[in-house]
């Protein structure tokens, strides 16, 4: 109300009539704002390019089919994403950032632009369905400690690595990612296609806690930690918090819930056997996604864990390399699938010198090689993951080599393309792309690899980018060295 509304209704001798509400009033108020709003979102956008050109992120040329004329890939063997053999005498067509046929060589339209690949093979965008964003380019104690917004200029920089690699999506199971992916989508910053989970949901002392002692107790009136005011966890203890700090993440755009349902190898609090969430809080953040349609994912390793997650209704098992055979049976009976990281140990493994977190890491390492074993035996759903943090991005193509001493190299390219694709359909509605990723089939978004090497024989040519010759994300060029 206006101040002249004011003192008429104090002055009660005035007879006032006011103007505020009036037709002519609000449509002018509505030209100001959207002035300021225009404004203001010019001056943000120049300012977070700015931001970004500072880090060598400014938006690069990206070649993109002219308007209106498909790309034709010609000459080419293909790997569709499901089928675990190379395909001969086919064609790629790509209009409007979709696969929109198949065609024999030849049986393409004129008009088209084409692209020789050389014989070469082509297969679908890779997918990292197990990965923190904002995490995996920096340290821990600078995850901790600094501003965020030098975490999210990071965590740009890292997409555009990412996206080099030949990852063209991402599941994110944790961190404040929605800023990076709005500005992914907006052609701000190169990089992949990103489901956002938003904070990992924990208890008090659970995995996601990342406060140290000193800061107990917390108090009702304290302010939240770092990580929880940067949104990188949120903490929940009952059936109510839960459901609040569920809805919170759906609110701001989450594609899937992640919750910490067990200890890790590194926590140094929580031991990695313990059992986080009881089943009915587990259950409300079931619920509440579920109201949304859309699921829960769980970090967890043991069997008493995940079979807890299974009963609450949880879709998806992070990790879970200490499961019995009995554990992942009860997975394949309930069609929950299983987002397996290579832990092995070996050279790309986080380096500890507490003797708890050797020993733990040792047992995950040997319950991950009978994590692929078993899951083949009993036709468990499972996805290629990486859970790369603190730093050893560049490992992520060398992560998905390791899946071929378990398995032949076009079944290993499958887990990291056909099936992460299928896991990314538990999103539903949520889901923040319309369109099948992880295949090369019609209508499929058309992300694509064109790569030097025998995919039939081997994985190792991902652990050079330079045999990554063309990369194709929704039908933008972000990538052509053919």
């Amino acid at each position: 109300m206006c101040q002249s509304c004011l003192e008429a209704i104090s002055d009660t001798g005035r007879l006032h009539f006011c103007h505020c509400g009036s037709p002519e009033t609000l449509a002018a108020m509505r030209k100001i704002e959207a002035d300021i709003s225009r404004r203001q979102m010019l001056g943000g956008m120049a300012a977070v390019v700015g931001m970004f050109a500072g880090f060598g992120l400014a938006p690069t040329e990206v070649r993109a089919q002219a308007s209106g004329i498909p790309v034709l890939l010609t000459n080419l063997r293909l790997f569709d994403g499901t089928t675990l053999t190379l395909r001969d005498g086919v064609e790629i067509l790509i209009e409007g950032g979709r696969i929109s046929a198949l065609p024999a060589p030849g049986q393409g339209p004129a008009e088209a632009e084409r692209i020789d690949c050389g014989g070469r093979t082509v297969i679908p965008g890779l997918i990292d369905t197990h990965w923190h964003t904002t995490l995996a380019s920096v340290s821990q104690i600078v995850a901790m400690t600094q501003d965020i917004g030098f975490l999210h200029l990071m965590a740009g920089k890292e997409a555009g690595a990412t996206l080099q690699r030949g990852f063209t999506t991402v599941r994110d199971v944790g961190g404040p990612a929605f800023g990076l992916q709005a500005a992914v989508d907006r052609g701000v910053v190169a990089g992949p296609r990103i489901f956002p989970a938003g904070a990992i949901i924990s208890q008090t002392s659970g995995h996601g806690d990342f406060r140290f002692q000193n800061s107990l107790p917390m108090m009702p009136a304290d302010p939240a930690d770092y990580a929880s005011a940067a949104g990188m966890s949120a903490l929940a203890d009952g059936v109510p918090e839960v459901l609040r700090r569920t809805r919170e993440q759906l609110m701001k755009g989450a594609s899937q819930i992640k919750i910490t349902a067990g200890g890790g190898v590194a926590s140094q609090y929580d031991p990695l056997e313990s059992l986080q969430f009881t089943e009915a809080e587990m259950r409300a953040a079931v619920d509440a996604a579920s109201d949304w349609g859309t699921y829960v994912c769980a970090h967890v390793y043991t069997s008493a864990g995940i079979q807890r997650c299974i009963k609450a209704g949880v879709k998806s098992i992070e990790h879970g390399q200490l499961a019995d055979e009995d554990t992942v049976r009860m997975m394949a009976d309930n069609g929950t699938w299983w987002s397996i990281q290579p832990f092995l140990a070996d050279e790309d493994a986080n380096k500890y010198t507490d003797p708890k977190a050797v020993a733990a890491q040792k047992m995950v390492a040997e319950g991950t090689m009978r994590a692929f074993e078993w899951a083949d035996k009993h036709r468990v759903n499972w996805a290629f993951g990486t859970d790369i943090l603190y730093g050893g991005g560049e490992s992520q193509g060398r992560q998905l080599t390791k899946l071929a001493r378990f398995m032949s190299p076009l079944a290993a390219l499958h887990r990291a393309t056909g099936a992460a694709g299928e896991l990314l359909t538990l999103s539903g509605g949520r889901a923040p792309y319309d369109g099948r990723l992880g295949v090369i089939a019609e209508g499929a978004l058309a992300d694509l690899l064109v790569i030097d090497g025998d995919a039939e024989a081997g994985l190792d040519w991902l652990a050079d980018t330079d045999n990554l010759r063309l990369i194709m994300k929704g039908g933008r060029m972000f990538k052509n060295s053919l």
